[in-house]
């Protein structure tokens, strides 16, 4: 059913506040529980994130705080309040262990804000002046923008499902949306065609470059190939580690992953993994090849910074 010009005491009125009520009771737990794993991490993220819209959307109609205020305190009160409620939010969810997403509170904001501004064109008494088709449209774009973002991760999403057996296409410009650490694109050093990733090490406990988003299902390969050029006379001791879903919502245990570690010769060197090895690394379980969730290059306590590129990253 729609949100329509049907008078607050109407029925159909009625019924919209309660499946808002029921909205709000559905959807305000979540704020607290971390996002379930039904779509690959990324997607899932996001699409989780509009659940803040729907939220503070659906509270603004149980609240319908147009009862006492109109006019641009209206705006500010609602605004106020939800600046305040969001950054108190957030810092109940960091003191539970989740990340504070300052972006959440504007999309808090976004959920109210929708509801304040389309309310008065669908009212009984709609008063349908300039200013509040305006901010209606502007509120509406904000959140065209917000599904729009989603919809960007979702295509990124379909690419790498389809990309394998290479877990990542260095045609990227941006490595960001896939990669942690200090690392750019670059053409391939070691041949005349191609592009490679420039990875730079520092000095500190650990160092190097995390593929976190990235194929997840692994159950069809048998091997994994990774080709690194090190452009120093002088070798660089590396750690290759692999872990699955299950581990990162663990203790993050050593022993729980899979972990090898290997020294990087001058030049070009390629190396291959059984993937085998890799599901019988953890101690106590199985790595769920389906679910692989973080592929690390990374050293430990550099004497002096280095700098390596990655040429290759595929299964076979």
């Amino acid at each position: 059913m729609g949100f329509g010009p049907t008078p607050e005491n109407a029925p159909d009125g009625q019924r919209l506040r309660v499946l808002a009520f029921l909205g709000v009771l559905a959807l305000a737990p979540l704020l607290f529980i971390g996002d379930p794993d039904w779509l690959p991490g990324p997607l899932n993220q996001s699409v989780w994130n509009l659940g803040h819209i729907a939220l503070f959307g659906s509270l603004t109609l149980v609240v319908r705080p147009w009862r006492w205020l109109q006019g641009w305190r209206l705006w500010l009160v609602a605004t106020a309040t939800m600046l305040l409620t969001g950054a108190l939010i957030e810092a109940a969810q960091s003191k539970l262990g989740r990340e504070a997403d300052w972006h959440d509170i504007l999309r808090n904001l976004i959920g109210v804000w929708l509801i304040l501004a389309w309310y008065p064109l669908v009212a009984p008494d709609a008063r349908r002046s300039v200013p509040i088709i305006g901010l209606a449209i502007a509120c509406t774009l904000f959140v065209i923008v917000e599904l729009g973002s989603t919809g960007i991760v979702a295509a990124r999403q379909f690419e790498l499902s389809h990309q394998l057996p290479k877990l990542y296409n260095f045609d990227h410009e941006d490595p960001t949306p896939f990669w942690l650490g200090d690392l750019k694109p670059s053409p391939d050093p070691a041949r005349d065609h191609g592009r490679s990733l420039r990875i730079e090490l520092d000095t500190g406990r650990y160092s190097g470059a995390s593929l976190i988003n990235l194929p997840a299902d692994w159950r069809q390969y048998k091997r994994l190939t990774i080709t690194l050029y090190n452009p120093d006379q002088s070798p660089l001791p590396l750690t290759l580690r692999i872990n699955d879903l299950e581990h990162e919502h663990g203790d993050n245990a050593h022993s729980d992953r899979y972990n090898t570690s290997f020294t990087l010769a001058p030049g070009v060197n390629t190396y291959t993994l059984a993937l085998e090895a890799v599901k019988n690394a953890p101690r106590n379980r199985t790595l769920d090849m389906s679910r692989i969730h973080r592929l690390t290059v990374f050293a430990m306590r550099l004497p002096e910074p280095r700098t390596i590129y990655l040429l290759d990253l595929r299964l076979d």
